[in-house]
């Protein structure tokens, strides 16, 4: 049979394939991303998900500084308004819910407590957390976008990984991942009928593109190209579709990962039958906590 004839022999109505989905492992990574971003996480093609994330990277600068320099602003006749001043900068700069976290466990102070706290009376704990505790450098990552914001407080050592640079190489394999190569969001299972349609409209409901402040979430399928492997019970072929997602953080939330398998089917909530899953993450370098960890246990 040829690859045309087998295509014909495995669609089911409208173009689609008639899988079974019972046969695969059921995976809900992909369906909590789904269900957990907003809108303005969610894009519709790999260049508009470049576009933002390496648009931050162009208004972000990193530099290491010592962290008993740095100086904690707040006001009293202003509960909310908290910000800090770091070495080498005339402007106050205010700190990402992320990176105030960040910070707050460097020193050892409960970030949860810490922001229930009025901006003074938090402010007074992180100043002296920072000068009480032995001078260390730090390196940051600023962003002056409209509002400078520092996004991320990590050890020296931490070895960044740009988010635009996981999108960028998925971009060599899969252009605009809409369909102009073979690696595309995914299409939908209608399970009344047991028919994949891999040829459904992007959008922000069904679209496998995000991007938040803090991390980058993709996930394509090769969907136009089944796989046999093998036959069904009635005599039609069995068919998986190669996929991955992959993740990375610029910002220290987590390593940079990707996971790829043999997919049977992806419904529109996003959750995956498949097979095995085989993930492999890059090792993180020794961040900010760790650092500040491993102190600690040597004053003990």
């Amino acid at each position: 049979m040829t690859q045309v004839e087998f295509l014909d022999a495995a669609r089911g109505h409208d173009g689609g394939y008639e899988v079974d989905a019972s046969r695969g492992v059921r995976i809900g990574r992909v369906s909590s991303e789904w269900f957990s971003r907003p809108a303005d996480e969610r894009y519709l093609s790999l260049s508009e998900l470049f576009a933002a994330v390496h648009g931050r990277t162009e208004h972000s600068r990193t530099r290491t500084v010592e962290s008993a320099a740095i100086r904690v602003e707040a006001s009293r006749d202003d509960s909310e308004k908290f910000a800090l001043l770091l070495p080498g900068s005339d402007a106050p700069i205010a700190p990402t819910h992320w990176s105030f976290g960040q910070l707050a466990s460097f020193v050892g102070a409960p970030a949860t407590y810490l922001r229930q706290l009025p901006a003074p009376l938090a402010g007074i704990n992180l100043q002296y957390g920072l000068s009480a505790h032995r001078a260390e450098q730090i390196k940051t990552l600023e962003t002056d976008d409209s509002r400078i914001e520092l996004r991320a407080v990590t050890g020296p050592d931490y070895g960044r990984i740009f988010d635009h640079e996981p999108v960028s190489a998925v971009q060599r394999i899969a252009g605009n991942g809409t369909g102009d190569t073979r690696w595309k969001v995914p299409g939908v299972l209608d399970w009344s009928t047991g028919i994949y349609n891999p040829n459904v409209d992007v959008t922000q409901e069904k679209t496998t593109l995000y991007a938040s402040d803090r991390d980058v979430f993709l996930f394509l399928v090769d969907d136009l190209y089944p796989i046999e492997a093998g036959r069904l019970p009635d005599g039609s072929p069995d068919l998986f579709f190669r996929a991955f997602y992959c993740w990375n953080s610029e910002v220290g939330a987590k390593t940079l990962g990707i996971a790829s398998f043999y997919l049977r089917a992806v419904c529109q909530n996003r959750n995956l039958w498949a097979s095995k899953i085989s993930k492999r993450s890059r090792s993180a370098i020794p961040n900010m906590q760790h650092r500040a960890s491993r102190m600690r246990r040597r004053r003990r």
